[in-house]
């Protein structure tokens, strides 16, 4: 039986990581790559153990339960959102087992390809829009640098240029340093750092934890927001957008 745990280890991580990612998704919370394997490492090591001699009983409804709930805090933290997160993924669990059966025989390439379909279903046909969240993918450019980031679509975002009444990108401290080189603290103090960088200006905003101040900001002329591509104010948070790096970026919901 020992010389099965290795494949066994294997297919039960490519699982378990796709319906992961998948689950993160379809709740708009995703996992970072490197927790979600982890996370499925350890559910790789839950299959292998299973089959060992002494060990059937960890293939029980409670023990699949309680791998469940460790790969999910694993994956997603600890948090009312990733509580929601681990939930869809567990039924995801117990839903590829029951569309294995129905399928047939229930072998590893069936077990494989409908892990494949469900993430693929939870990350592009239903876009991460449990809650009516959705991620967009941006991309930015700034002289010679480059970067790839996730936004986060919020309809209740309504930052506007005050001079052209488009809508705002806004990025976190983390993309803001990465490639302009601006310093959280001087994002904290956007007035006296206006002239660090040509190009910069400062425009006003309004949220729930601030009644009024003003951002940095600086018009990018290459900016891609999923389909979307052209010239576009970028204005710079002082801190990070989400504690987790799940997005970095916040666009509105008319993008």
């Amino acid at each position: 039986m020992t010389e099965y745990l290795p494949g066994v280890f294997v297919l039960y991580f490519l699982v378990d990581f796709l319906l992961l990612l998948g689950a993160g998704r379809l709740c708009a919370d995703p996992a970072r790559w490197p927790k979600a394997a982890a996370a499925a490492a350890l559910g790789g090591i839950y299959a292998g153990a299973c089959l060992l001699p002494g060990f059937h009983f960890l293939g029980n409804l409670l023990w699949r339960s309680v791998s469940l709930l460790v790969m999910a805090v694993i994956a997603y933290g600890f948090s009312i959102a990733a509580l929601r997160t681990g939930l869809i993924f567990s039924i995801l669990s117990f839903a590829l087992g029951g569309a294995v059966m129905g399928i047939g025989r229930g072998g590893p390439a069936e077990l494989l390809g409908t892990a494949g379909v469900l993430c693929i279903l939870c990350g592009f046909g239903f876009r991460g829009k449990m809650g009516g969240v959705a991620y967009i993918p941006v991309e930015l450019s700034y002289g010679e640098k480059r970067l790839c980031l996730t936004a986060l679509r919020d309809t209740g975002n309504g930052l506007v240029d005050p001079v052209t009444g488009r809508q705002v990108l806004v990025v976190g401290a983390d993309v803001a340093q990465s490639l302009t080189g601006l310093t959280r603290e001087q994002l904290q103090r956007p007035v006296e750092s206006i002239g660090t960088l040509p190009g910069l200006r400062l425009i006003p905003y309004r949220s729930i934890n601030c009644s009024s101040g003003f951002l940095l900001c600086m018009r990018f002329q290459n900016v891609k927001i999923g389909s979307w591509q052209g010239s576009s104010l970028v204005a710079f948070a002082p801190e990070w957008l989400h504690p987790e790096g799940a997005y970095q970026a916040l666009t509105g919901g008319a993008v």
